[in-house]
């Protein structure tokens, strides 16, 4: 019972900060000219619109996943390199927004950033929602900045490395998405958050930047 109550505690932060993180890079090639998104619908806060069911599941289980990858038509960009990695940029960089903003409720709710009323009560549980909605947001943020294919970060060093290496990143693409499943399985089955210890640096000094308290060890 208190792990379903748990999954319907965290549901809502994970969908939004999925949701968020797709309409962004959406919203970014629509200004960049590539209308793609928008005509496919995926230019939208709804969540369905957005989700990718293993991704999701991923992130319910290990805390680490993605949605469903929001359409983009380099033919339609003027500088595609360049443009891409800015519409790349734009989901990180709407999740690391929307974890300030929680942190910022976090401070208004307790100004000492001291006794969180995370209890039963209607009002703790909205507390603990934004904790988890300021972390997941983070999580998010830190981790699709990965260089690793089909990670955002990927396309960001893409766009940053000198031409000649570009064949050498094309390449990872293939192998990219079975090299990050398998950190990640590999890191569950032998009991070492290989990703999170690479994480948790991030999430815990911006945790505490942001909230004034360091959420990331109650993760």
């Amino acid at each position: 019972m208190d792990r379903i109550i748990g999954l319907l505690i965290i549901a809502p932060p994970i969908l939004f900060a999925l949701t968020v993180h797709e309409y962004a890079h959406g919203w970014m090639a629509l200004k960049f000219g590539d209308p793609t998104a928008k005509d496919a619908g995926r230019l939208t806060l709804n969540p369905l619109s957005h989700l990718d069911p293993i991704g999701t599941l991923m992130l319910f289980i290990v805390h680490l996943g993605w949605a469903k990858p929001v359409p983009v038509n380099p033919y339609n960009l003027r500088y595609p390199k360049k443009d891409m990695m800015w519409i790349s940029l734009a989901g990180p960089g709407a999740n690391f927004l929307t974890a300030f903003a929680c942190g910022l409720i976090i401070r208004l709710i307790n100004p000492l950033s001291g006794n969180f009323d995370m209890s039963s009560s209607a009002f703790g549980i909205l507390v603990l929602m934004i904790v988890y909605g300021m972390v997941i947001n983070l999580v998010l943020a830190f981790f699709n900045l990965i260089p690793l294919p089909p990670l955002d970060g990927s396309k960001i060093l893409m766009g940053l490395l000198p031409a000649e290496y570009e064949y050498q990143m094309m390449q990872l693409e293939r192998i990219g998405p079975f090299l990050l499943i398998g950190i990640i399985v590999i890191g569950s089955l032998a009991s070492v958050p290989i990703l999170w210890m690479i994480l948790h640096p991030f999430i815990s000094f911006f945790s505490f930047l942001f909230a004034g308290v360091d959420f990331s060890r109650f993760f």
